[in-house]
């Protein structure tokens, strides 16, 4: 089967399925309803990548392909745009983003070709500069992304640390900054640890970020590893009959340093 092929099949399933005699749960959803999915099949098709899996990785990449389908095709029932339009759209923009491949422009490293596509948004499709650098990144992403992302923007515009003693230092600081907030605090309402503990999170994004870490990537390979982990704990002891919970703390201590051994 052709990619064009595979695309119409695609689309004559999601037409029938939206149809009248479809299915009722696809009938019903909106652009509103399986928005928050876009977050959850693409944080599960990173996953695969990360794993990779190629297996995991089709399939993941098959349910984005399926919503970002939907998702036109809602709109093409309401007479808005098509899902050719979608397609189409993306297509020319391509083309006029890329001027140093079918064009007559050049771009020499990757940097060079960023400036281009920045510049072209500007100039050709009337984007307004934004006031600051920091403008570009979206407010949608999720707060680890964020804080990545804006240090990344603030150190291209060379507003960053020397080496990487500083951020090291840094991020002392605000340790300490969070272990005073702790000393002087008034209960679970202390917004002031709150924001401690913010600025020691930011800080230590900011240390993946100098040795180029992306820090979601590092924090859900430490997941895995407090996962299997403790699933070896509960095995333990399970095997050995005993409940799991504080009084036992010292037992499923030993447990995990097996599992560390066991380099779970």
């Amino acid at each position: 089967m052709t990619n064009a092929e595979a695309f119409q099949r695609l689309y004559e399933i999601i037409v029938h399925l939206r149809g009248p005699d479809g299915c009722p749960w696809d009938r019903e959803q909106t652009p509103l309803s399986i928005r928050s999915n876009l977050i959850e099949e693409t944080y599960e098709c990173i996953e695969a990548i990360n794993e990779n899996e190629p297996v995991h990785i089709k399939e993941e990449l098959g349910d984005i392909f399926l919503l970002a389908i939907l998702l036109s095709y809602m709109h093409e029932q309401e007479g808005l745009f098509s899902v050719a339009d979608v397609i189409e759209g993306l297509s020319e923009k391509l083309i006029r983003r890329h001027p140093h491949v079918f064009s007559s422009a050049s771009a020499s490293s990757p940097d060079e070709a960023l400036m281009n596509w920045t510049r072209i948004k500007v100039e050709q499709e009337g984007r307004k500069p934004k006031d600051s650098v920091l403008d570009e990144v979206s407010g949608g992403f999720p707060p680890l992304e964020r804080a990545w992302k804006l240090q990344k923007k603030a150190a291209k515009a060379g507003f960053d640390w020397p080496d990487a003693a500083g951020v090291i230092a840094k991020l002392k600081e605000e340790l300490a900054e969070v272990e005073a907030s702790i000393v002087s605090g008034t209960g679970p309402e202390n917004t002031a640890l709150e924001g401690e503990l913010g600025d020691l999170l930011f800080s230590a994004v900011n240390l993946c970020r100098f040795f180029d870490i992306e820090p979601s990537a590092a924090l859900q390979r430490t997941n895995t590893k407090f996962t299997e982990r403790f699933k070896y704990v509960e095995k333990r002891m399970k095997e050995n009959r005993q409940e799991m919970k504080a009084q036992n703390l010292a037992v499923m201590d030993k447990y995990w340093d097996e599992a560390k051994k066991l380099e779970y």
